[in-house]
């Protein structure tokens, strides 16, 4: 029988971005292109018009927006966007808005307006036309800035990541709180990327979604993704991007990630994010082991860490046995690997919020990467080469990505940052190696407690206790009496 717990994908994954941040619709249909070059790596079943999903992720198009929102909006980075994938039933989709529309509320949150998404449903195949959502895209801003101005008179004070984590925090309680059959999925609500997917093949992203041929639609970034999934069924949600990653490979370890997450709630709180506990669970039942990635990340990063941080905390390179590894760098995985269990692979993983934008390769490295910097100030990436045409003479460096190594474009800076800065920086961002040497204990280092004999009648209790099952007693232990 089927087992989402059996997922494995083998996808394609690409990005472009101007290094100086120049946004422009060339970005956008330059991505576009490279999805469409990694058709292969996408999948269909026995109708090659349904495929297993395709999308694509780039800054909030604020030109764009203003067009077409059809309501004012507040100053760029003071109000969020996102797609709502709706029920398909016009009825319970204006239930589904209204319950939203509560929760924002009660989030301190006004939704400012909806918008129906234009969509040409003619491109796609039965099977993705039969599940499809109703979409609509909502815009958000922060309660006192929705007409551009705030409670102490000042132009949008709840603006970027800030409103992110109010926005975060009502997303989790809209998937949580509304019942099954107003079941409503944000690709992303946030007011520094958009996200436009779906269970697509990659020609039929651009067509499906006629809003990325406009010219207004302008990134200075993109990730773009063309999603295999083998032993899982295609759905809308579960097409890459996601918030803030897309990824190719699988993570092995997955299962226990998310048992860890789980047991840790009780203990997260973050002064930045109030009432946290309203958006556990974190990792969503039933998603993909890709999903529950983004989902952690996404919490790391908007509880106060750099979106480069946040993914060495998940993806460490092989340090335990990395002599030559400097001490201040191994002090900083250390100390992380206390808070985070690696989620291993093998997994590539292309990441970005908005402004800065890279890929990491697990310490497995077996899903390569591509890169290339052109004359012209573009970086393009992907999970193999010839997905964009370049001239050889404009590509001024490339390379590939090395296992546990990352590449990572900042457009805020204008510059490409080296894989030993960024962790040389992270290192010595924070004492480190002292915090170690005050609150790690080694076990060694523990006195020995004094011998106890267990009761026969104790033996069941233990038993269960440290997770023994009866296969485990009947193929390990009883061979070894």
């Amino acid at each position: 029988m089927y087992d989402p717990r059996f997922e494995h994908d083998a996808c394609g994954v690409s990005f472009v971005v101007h290094v100086k941040g120049v946004a422009s619709h060339r970005i956008v249909q330059t991505g576009l292109g490279a999805l469409c070059s990694m058709e292969h790596r996408g999948a269909t079943g026995a109708e090659v018009e349904t495929g297993d999903g395709a999308g694509i992720l780039l800054q909030v198009p604020d030109k764009f927006l203003r067009k077409v929102a059809g309501v004012a909006l507040p100053p760029r980075g003071a109000y969020g966007v996102g797609i709502a994938f709706l029920p398909a039933d016009h009825a319970l989709a204006e239930k589904a808005k209204a319950a939203i529309v509560d929760i924002l509320d009660d989030e301190h949150l006004v939704a400012l307006g909806w918008r129906e998404v234009p969509v040409d449903p003619s491109c796609l195949g039965a099977s993705a036309r039969k599940v499809m959502p109703s979409f609509s895209q909502l815009f958000v801003a922060a309660r006192g800035d929705a007409s551009g101005s705030s409670r102490d008179g000042a132009a949008g004070t709840v603006t970027g990541i800030e409103l992110d984590r109010k926005l975060f925090v009502a997303r989790k309680r809209i998937e949580h709180e509304l019942p099954a059959e107003l079941r409503t999925y944000f690709p992303s609500f946030s007011s520094r990327t958009l996200v436009y997917k779906g269970m697509l093949t990659t020609p039929e992203l651009g067509m499906f979604f006629p809003d990325l041929s406009d010219q207004d639609m302008e990134s200075a970034l993109v990730l773009v993704h063309s999603r295999f999934s083998t032993n899982t069924f295609p759905s809308w949600p579960l097409a890459h991007p996601y918030r803030f990653i897309a990824h190719n490979g699988e993570i092995n370890t997955v299962q226990g990630n998310r048992n860890w997450m789980r047991t840790r709630e009780a203990l997260l709180s973050t002064p930045l994010i109030p009432g946290l506990e309203r958006a556990f669970p974190i990792c969503t039942l039933g998603g993909s082991d890709s999903m529950s990635f983004d989902e952690v990340l996404e919490l790391l990063h908007l509880s106060g860490r750099a979106l480069p941080h946040a993914v060495l905390m998940m993806i460490p390179e092989a340090w335990e046995n990395h002599e030559t590894m400097s001490p201040e760098k191994r002090a900083f995985y250390r100390y992380h690997s206390s808070l985070m269990e690696p989620w291993d692979g093998p997994a590539s993983v292309a990441f970005t919020d908005g402004t800065v934008i890279g890929a990491v390769l697990d310490r497995n490295g077996l899903r390569p990467s591509r890169y290339w910097v052109t004359d012209d100030d573009l970086v393009i990436a992907a999970s193999e080469v010839g997905v964009v045409n370049v001239s050889p003479e404009r590509v001024v460096r490339k390379g590939r990505l090395q296992p546990g190594r990352m590449l990572l474009v900042d457009t805020s800076l204008g510059r490409i940052v080296d894989d030993e800065e960024i962790k040389r920086s992270l290192a010595a961002a924070a004492p480190y190696a002292q915090w170690l040497a005050d609150g790690m204990v080694s076990l060694p280092d523990l006195p020995d407690r004094e011998h106890v004999v267990h009761s026969r009648e104790s033996v069941l209790r233990r038993q269960q206790v440290f997770g023994y099952t009866h296969e485990d007693m009947k193929v390990i232990i009883a061979p070894m009496a």
